[in-house]
């Protein structure tokens, strides 16, 4: 029996007859949409979605209008057409949101600059501080030591050095105002 016999049959409902044009047809389906989508697996999915819509849509195949094969062949192509246009919208709205979403590289020579701007204008206002705030303040922010071990290199009282630092701290945040 042909293709066009037991695609008739296969619109009646005829399981038996499926199996059959299914073993004359699946090759060519295959081989016809491998060619338009190229990717082996994705070319299997796309055979097989049609071999299924094969089986739905045969009510529709009018014998008049020609073969059965070259109206399958015509599902397949349009079905492989789809997935290949599909795959392609897909990648161009992942590569459309992929520069939506590009953020400009880091500038490391603005933030370079930027930090040189602020190193200098602490620098400025720790030349503000008396000589006794600014000891106090460099030793305990910038080189680390404790109050204690502060007043003991500058050779003062702890509550002393608690004070002036108290105060040059005090002037700082004023002097460097919009920074700190």
């Amino acid at each position: 029996m042909g293709a066009d016999e037991l695609l008739v049959l296969v619109a009646g409902g005829d399981q038996k007859a499926f199996e059959e044009l299914y073993g004359i047809v699946s090759g060519p389906v295959f081989g016809l949409v491998r060619r338009v989508v190229r990717d082996p697996a994705q070319s299997e999915e796309v055979s097989q979605e049609v071999l299924l819509e094969l089986w739905r849509s045969a009510p529709r195949f009018d014998p008049r209008k020609g073969s059965a094969l070259s109206w399958i062949l015509t599902l397949a192509h349009r079905r492989a057409v789809d997935r290949v246009r599909s795959a392609r919208a897909a990648g161009e709205r992942e590569q459309r949101e992929a520069q939506r979403s590009h953020r400009p590289a880091f500038d490391h020579v603005a933030e370079e600059v930027e930090a040189g701007l602020e190193r200098e204008w602490v620098r400025r206002c720790l030349d503000r501080l008396t000589t006794l705030q600014r000891q106090s303040v460099t030793l305990a922010y910038y080189e680390g030591y404790t109050y204690r071990e502060v007043a003991e290199r500058l050779s003062l009282p702890l509550g002393t050095v608690k004070t002036r630092m108290r105060d040059g701290l005090t002037r700082l945040r004023e002097c460097l105002g919009g920074v700190a």
